[in-house]
C-alpha cells in the first residue's frame, strides 16, 4: 500500500499478490478480503476501473459471509466509488445509500460522514449543486461533532470548490483558507497540496492564468517532497482543468509561471492566495 501511495503500482501489485497468496494458504478469510480490497484500490488508482469494480464486488461478498457490517459498508463505499468513475451514477447512488444506512445502523458516525461527503462529490459532478451542498454540510456538521480535523478540512475544500462552480469566489477563498489552516495544524501535506490544486482550478475559472500555474507548480513541488504523486487519472483531470491557463500563457511564459511556483517557499505561495496568518504556520517548523 505504501508503494501504491508513492505511485509505484507495479511493486504494489507484486507485494499485494504475495499477500493474497499467503492469506489464502493460511485460510485467513479476513486477510483475503483485505488483500483483495488493496488490490482493487491499486487497480483503481492506475485506471483499471473494471478490474477494481470486480475485486470490490468480491470483497463485499466475503464481508457479507463473515457477518461484518462495518467492513461490508466500507467495501460498498469503494464499489460505489468505482461505479461512479465508470459513469454508472445510478448504481453508485444506490450503493452509497446502503452504505450510509449500514454505518448509521451500527453507530459508525465517521463512516456515515465520509459517505455523505462522497455523495456530495457525486452530486457535484452531476451539477446538482443543491444536493451537493446539503450532503457536504451534513458531513461537515458530523465531522465537527467528532472533532475530526482531517474530515473537516476535506469537506471545507469541497465546499470551496462548490462555491467556485457557482461563481462565489470570495466565499471559496475563505473556505480554502480555513481548509489549509486545518491541514497545516495536522501536518497533512497531501491535504495542503490538494487545496493548492483546487485553488489553481479556481484561478483558471477567474481568468488568472499566471496564478493558476504558479499554484499548480507549488502543489507539484510539495507532492514531490513528500512522495505522494497524483494518480494518473487525477493528474489527467488536473492537466485538463489547467489547459485554459496554458493556452493563455503560451510556451515559455506558462512554463516560467509554473516553475516560479515550484521554486518558491510554500509559505509565500499560500500567503499570496489565502493570507499571511495561515502562511506563517507553514513556515514555522513543527515540533518533532
Amino acid at each position: 500500500m505504501l508503494a501504491g501511495e508513492q505511485g509505484d503500482y507495479g511493486s504494489a501489485q507484486k507485494l499485494l499478490e504475495q499477500s493474497l497468496a499467503v492469506c489464502r494458504a493460511l485460510g485467513d478469510t479476513r486477510g483475503v478480503a483485505v488483500a483483495l480490497n488493496a488490490l482493487a484500490v491499486n487497480a483503481r488508482d492506475r485506471g483499471e476501473l473494471r478490474v477494481a469494480a470486480e475485486l470490490f464486488e468480491q470483497c463485499v461478498g466475503i464481508w457479507r459471509e463473515l457477518g461484518a457490517p462495518a467492513d461490508v459498508a466500507r467495501a460498498l463505499s469503494n464499489l460505489a466509488s468505482a461505479s461512479k468513475l465508470l459513469g454508472d451514477h445510478a448504481r453508485a447512488g444506490t450503493l452509497y445509500q446502503e452504505c450510509l444506512a449500514t454505518f448509521r445502523a451500527i453507530g459508525d458516525e465517521a463512516g456515515a460522514a465520509w459517505t455523505l461527503n462522497y455523495t456530495g462529490d457525486m452530486a457535484r459532478e452531476q451539477r446538482d449543486f443543491a444536493a451537493a451542498r446539503s450532503a457536504y454540510e451534513q458531513a461537515l456538521a458530523a465531522f465537527r461533532e467528532l472533532h475530526d480535523g482531517w474530515g473537516r478540512a476535506s469537506v471545507l475544500c469541497d465546499l470551496a470548490s462548490l462555491d467556485c462552480d457557482q461563481q462565489d469566489f470570495s466565499g471559496a477563498q475563505r473556505l480554502f483558507g480555513e481548509s489549509i489552516r486545518i491541514f497545516q495544524e495536522l501536518g497533512h501535506k497531501r491535504g495542503i497540496a490538494r487545496v493548492l490544486e483546487s485553488l489553481a482550478i479556481s484561478a483558471v475559472a477567474q481568468g488568472k492564468a499566471t496564478e493558476a500555474l504558479r499554484l499548480a507548480g507549488a502543489a507539484a513541488a510539495l507532492r514531490e517532497r513528500v512522495g505522494a504523486p497524483l494518480t494518473p487519472a487525477q493528474n489527467s483531470a488536473l492537466e485538463s482543468a489547467l489547459k485554459p491557463a496554458h493556452a493563455a500563457l503560451e510556451g515559455a511564459q506558462g512554463t516560467s509561471a509554473w516553475m516560479e511556483g515550484y521554486s518558491l517557499p510554500l509559505a509565500r505561495v499560500v500567503e499570496e492566495v489565502v493570507g499571511k496568518e495561515v502562511a506563517q504556520g507553514l513556515s514555522t517548523p513543527r515540533p518533532a
